[in-house]
Order: C-alpha cells, then sequence, then structure tokens
C-alpha cells in the first residue's frame, strides 16, 4: 500500500475524528461568544454602579454619611 491512499476503514476513522474536531471547535466557539458577552455585561455593570455610588453622594448632600460604631464590651 503507498503512503497517500487510505482504506475506506482509513477514510471514514478521519472523517470521524474531523467531525469529532469539528464539534469541539464549534463548542469553543459558543463559549468564547458567550465570553466576550459577560465582559460587555460586567463593564456595563461597573458603570451602573459608579453611577448608583454618584447618586448615593449627591442625595447626601453637604454632610457626609453618618456613621455609628458600636461600643465593644
Amino acid at each position: 500500500m503507498e503512503g497517500s491512499e487510505l482504506s475506506d476503514r482509513q477514510f471514514e476513522a478521519v472523517l470521524a475524528r474531523l467531525d469529532r474536531l469539528v464539534t469541539e471547535l464549534a463548542r469553543m466557539n459558543a463559549r468564547d461568544e458567550r465570553r466576550e458577552e459577560l465582559v460587555v455585561i460586567a463593564h456595563e455593570l461597573r458603570d451602573l454602579n459608579e453611577s448608583l455610588q454618584t447618586i448615593a453622594y449627591a442625595a447626601l448632600g453637604t454632610q457626609g454619611p453618618q456613621v455609628r460604631r458600636r461600643r465593644s464590651g
């Protein structure tokens, strides 16, 4: 048998392996797309948090927050 020829059985094995690789690559691409979406969501949440903090401090006006400390003992 020459080096460049494949039997039907070998050819089917190669095709099956290629199918598994294509499936795995599609799964990895989907995971990567979800990860990119999560990065966008995290950025939006960070911006929202900063905005809420700004609003909270603006609502306090010129006085700072009043913090009561517990007495120990």
